[in-house]
């Protein structure tokens, strides 16, 4: 069977009923025959631990149950890197440990991670104690990642149907509770004379309040009643002798214990050849209905004043219009909720939203399912931010969708989080590397003696106190990260001025000018201050070459914002570095140098700014800062603005 015929194998493997083990077992054998090795297996890796899922093959250590932790096993980088990974020679390659090499002893190995919505499975492997003489092909490592992603469906597929399984066996729980509510229900037939008096009261009675309705005849409704009803009893009376109905007359009724029952009494006149001779109705217990008002009342509440956002949409309009949000979709959107009535939530999309995340979301309304997930959206300032959208439809009683129940809940500090620490670890690995390196190159040059010593001596010197300042900012940064922002007002003169001073004293001569042409203050946090002359420092450093550095830095009045730039005379910024501020990503061939720019971004967008870099007009490079602006009788409060997305 060839490459296409086995691919084809697989996916008639995973699409049949049968269930998840047969599926998986079926896939491992077909993996083993295709790549012609003796072992294939499923792990879960949780909390560093590797555990044996499902195995084919013969190996003492691979078997169903079998743990191990996940820094003695092959399946220690599979888990961390995109696509198959493929080891010909595990004896000679950096890609296996030797703890795992000596524990498991494979000498071939090839592996994918499995990949669900909410995080890493963990891997799908084949592997055999003999290395291999050929590499694996793109198609053999293809096959695996196919049958990785076909496991992982497989797996959300089945959790997903017990998911609903469960939700199904809720249902049909409170569909037979409810019944069984229905089925004892009860209203009471009663009848009085003009007096007010019991001439006849049904069974039901006892059942509601307790009493014998034979003993209820001649008793005055009156005594039987809450005192705070007596005179709302009376005056239904009186109505309904004068010849009018009440209807849905709410009245409390004191049981045979003294408690109080609310019954929601409708009564006719009793007539006889035209004279109103009593009066006759029925009496419903609301008590149950009473309490699931004030219920409603407090859930209502609850979802009113909610931080998070709260919305309901409209299923059965094509446009999906919103027809209810409470105040925390306002205060996580910044919108009004009462003009977002009947508008569809598109209006939070802009450019930096993704447009598979959007698809998801309509897939799910579509489809009548809940979906989950985090996207870019705009708040009405245009600030952009990470929100956490979860959708439930809402059936009515026929089954039908008729709405959709959102919440919503700005998650841009968490997500900021996340995107810093995988950009300090890029740019740790990347520059640690490259100033790691000259070191066993200066060792050799050392020992073989053929170089200047004092020369080796200051190139060691300068290597080691890159990385000390590498080190010292990546600390700053990491501090900044921990501490929750503190929003003060800020004088721009003394920002500026203090930032200066602060550059000058870690930086050669130069000639810095300043200019502060706004009266307003700065809504941000003290950190504002490092930020800036990090900024200004950085600018001093990459000066002209062979004379005295000049910058320029600034405060002016920008609309609702206060823009600071730092304007230089240098040789002007690297395009990567720019790219990398401006986009907020490394690659393998785009790495930014330092982490100074990194600790402005993240200090600037965390109180709601911007932060951009490029080439001044007259040569050199301008960095501009944008903040919100405040007048002295403004509030902090309503000034401050929430995190944006960490680069923008």
């Amino acid at each position: 069977m060839n490459a296409s015929g086995y691919r084809e194998s697989l996916y008639e493997a995973f699409a049949g009923a049968d269930d998840l083990d047969s599926q998986v077992a079926d896939a491992l054998a077909l993996g083993t025959d295709y790549l012609s090795l003796d072992v294939g297996f499923l792990t879960r890796v949780d909390d560093g631990v590797q555990e044996i899922v499902q195995s084919v093959g013969d190996h003492d250590l691979i078997r169903t149950g079998e743990t191990c932790p996940l820094d003695r096993a092959y399946c220690r980088r599979t888990v961390e890197v995109e696509g198959s990974l493929a080891v010909q020679h595990a004896g000679s390659s950096s890609l296996v440990s030797e703890r795992a090499l000596r524990t498991f002893e494979f000498g071939t190995y090839v592996g994918a991670r499995i990949e669900l919505d909410d995080g890493v499975y963990g891997t799908v492997c084949f592997a055999d104690e003999p290395e291999r003489d050929v590499p694996f092909s793109e198609a053999e490592q293809l096959f695996v990642e196919l049958l990785a992603k076909l496991v992982g469906q497989s797996i959300e597929r089945r959790d997903h149907e017990r998911e609903l399984r469960g939700r199904a066996d809720r249902l049909a729980r409170e569909k037979q509770r409810f019944e069984g509510i229905a089925e004892n229900s009860f209203d009471v037939l009663f009848r009085v004379d003009p007096a007010g008096a019991f001439t006849y009261a049904s069974a039901a009675v006892e059942r509601v309040l307790g009493y014998d309705p034979d003993a209820l005849v001649g008793a005055a409704i009156t005594d039987h009643v809450h005192e705070s009803s007596v005179e709302g009893a009376a005056a239904a009376l009186s109505s309904v002798l004068d010849g009018e109905a009440v209807e849905q007359r709410e009245l409390a009724f004191l049981d045979t214990d003294g408690n109080t029952v609310a019954l929601e009494v409708n009564a006719t006149p009793i007539r006889d050849g035209g004279e109103v001779v009593g009066a006759q109705g029925v009496g419903r217990d609301v008590s149950a209905r009473k309490e699931r008002e004030r219920e409603l009342r407090i859930k209502n509440r609850a979802m009113d004043e909610a931080e998070i956002g709260i919305s309901l949409v409209d299923g059965t309009d094509p446009e999906r219009p919103l027809v209810y949000v409470n105040e925390g979709f306002g205060r996580v959107t910044g919108y009004d909720p009462e003009e977002l009535l009947g508008r569809n939530c598109r209006f939070l999309q802009g450019e930096a939203t993704d447009p598979e995340t959007v698809a998801t979301l309509r897939a799910g309304i579509e489809a009548h399912e809940p979906v989950s997930t985090e996207i870019v959206n705009y708040r009405a300032d245009g600030s952009p931010f990470w929100n956490r959208v979860q959708l439930y439809p809402i059936e009515n009683d026929a089954g039908t969708v008729t709405h959709f129940l959102g919440f919503q809940d700005d998650v841009t500090e968490r997500k900021r989080a996340e995107r810093l620490r995988a950009l300090l670890n890029r740019v740790l690995r990347h520059n640690l590397g490259n100033d790691i390196t000259p070191f066993m190159a200066f060792g050799e040059m050392l020992r073989t003696g053929e170089h200047d010593v004092a020369d080796l001596g200051a190139r060691i010197e300068d290597s080691a106190e890159r990385l000390v300042a590498l080190s010292d900012k990546a600390r700053d940064l990491e501090e900044l990260a921990r501490r929750d922002p503190v929003h003060e007002r800020l004088d721009a003169a003394e920002i500026v001025s203090g930032a200066v001073d602060d550059a000058r004293d870690r930086s050669r001569p130069a000639t810095v000018e300043t200019a502060v042409e706004t009266d307003r203050d700065l809504c941000a946090g003290i950190e504002l201050r490092r930020a800036l002359a990090e900024l200004v420092e950085n600018a001093l450093e990459h000066g002209p070459a062979g004379s005295e550095p000049r910058v320029e830095v600034a405060a002016v009045d920008d609309g609702d914002w206060v823009e600071l730039t730092v304007t230089d005379d240098g040789p002007g910024i690297d395009a990567m570095e720019s790219a990398v501020v401006e986009h907020g990503r490394e690659t393998a061939l785009e790495h930014g140098s330092g982490l100074g720019l990194w600790l402005v971004n993240w200090v600037v967008t965390r109180y709601g700014g911007s932060f951009q870099v490029g080439p001044a007009d007259d040569g050199g490079t301008v960095a501009r800062v944008r903040l919100p602006g405040i007048d002295e009788e403004t509030p902090v409060d309503e000034v401050a603005r929430p995190p944006t997305l960490l680069f923008r």
